[in-house]
């Protein structure tokens, strides 16, 4: 015998499930806090499980609710693709995206294409989170729309393009290299620069977007070189100021830093070292290439980030 199962309330334990909070679910599904409790209990029948367990930090799934979490997104997005019109009306859409990018591309992309989707799309939802561990496995279970990541064309990089799984799709968005960044006052600023002056200082080195070495250190392993790392942190804005204070050098995306600069007195060195500028992309699980509202936001990020990055060195 078939269950009748409300399959309204599968949406709601797909957001309690990212949520992990009866406040913040009710927020984003726009109900009120008992109306969730009351889908939660119906959710806690259907399933015969507890589903989520208070904690001092809010809702912990509980091993049933987080084997049913991939599952019930893949099953949610392929309902979501039944449903939608064959033709993209922006205007009157109530689709909401989910995108992870790394931490450099939020200045790079999202102040170029998001005016437009606001003037075109007023209903339309972006869900942004920082790109994290995690971030490409989401993208192979069809759990995110998009990403914006970096990607190596050097043939030297462990992480070259190439590399990308076969099941994701990708659109290059722009090239940048790695620049220099150091305090006014550094001792480097004087005298010859070269490899063996760079390589003399000591480094401050940035981990991001599940990238924890860059393709200037591969190139450097290939030729029996290393950097005297010192410290090793996730976070650009902090970074920056540790190198304005102290006589770390700090190798940073060169069009990030060109904003940054903007707002922070630091100097600049060329990277004494021959590398391939590599990309920032955005990727698409394959499973959404005719998707008519995908598509139809891939074709703004690209037509509003790509110009808007080539004006840019």
């Amino acid at each position: 015998m078939i269950m009748k199962v409300d399959l309204n309330l599968l949406p709601v334990l797909e957001v309690l499930l990212e949520e992990q909070s009866v406040t913040a679910a009710a927020r984003r599904l726009h109900l009120s806090q008992s109306a969730v409790s009351k889908q939660l209990n119906r959710l806690r029948e259907l399933f015969k499980d507890p589903l989520f367990e208070r904690s001092a930090f809010g809702l912990k799934p509980t091993p049933r609710a987080l084997a049913l979490g991939p599952e019930l997104q893949q099953w949610l997005r392929q309902t979501e693709r039944l449903t939608l019109p064959d033709e993209f009306d922006p205007a009157a859409s109530k689709r909401q995206f989910r995108m992870h990018l790394v931490e450099t591309a939020y200045s790079l992309t999202l102040p170029h294409f998001m005016p437009s989707l606001l003037r075109q799309a007023p209903g339309l939802d972006i869900n942004c989170k920082t790109w994290h561990p995690g971030t490409m496995e989401q993208l192979l279970r069809c759990e995110l729309d998009f990403a914006i990541g970096c990607r190596e064309w050097d043939p030297r990089s462990l992480m070259h393009i190439n590399s990308l799984p076969d099941e994701l799709e990708y659109l290059e968005l722009t090239r940048d290299k790695p620049i220099c960044l150091l305090s006014p006052d550094h001792p480097a600023l004087e005298g010859d620069w070269n490899l063996e002056r760079f390589l003399s200082f000591e480094h401050l080195q940035v981990a991001f977007g599940g990238i924890e070495h860059w393709l200037l250190d591969d190139v450097l392993a290939l030729n029996h070189k290393t950097r005297r790392i010192r410290a090793n942190i996730t976070d650009f804005p902090t970074a920056i100021e540790l190198c304005r204070h102290s006589e770390l050098l700090l190798c940073a995306p060169a069009k990030y830093a060109a904003q940054a600069l903007q707002h922070v007195e630091l100097a600049t060195l060329e990277v004494p070292i021959d590398l391939v500028p590599g990309a920032y992309v955005l990727l698409w699980h394959k499973h959404f290439n005719q998707d008519s509202a995908h598509k139809w936001l891939r074709q703004m990020i690209a037509d509003t980030v790509i110009p808007a990055n080539a004006l840019t060195t």
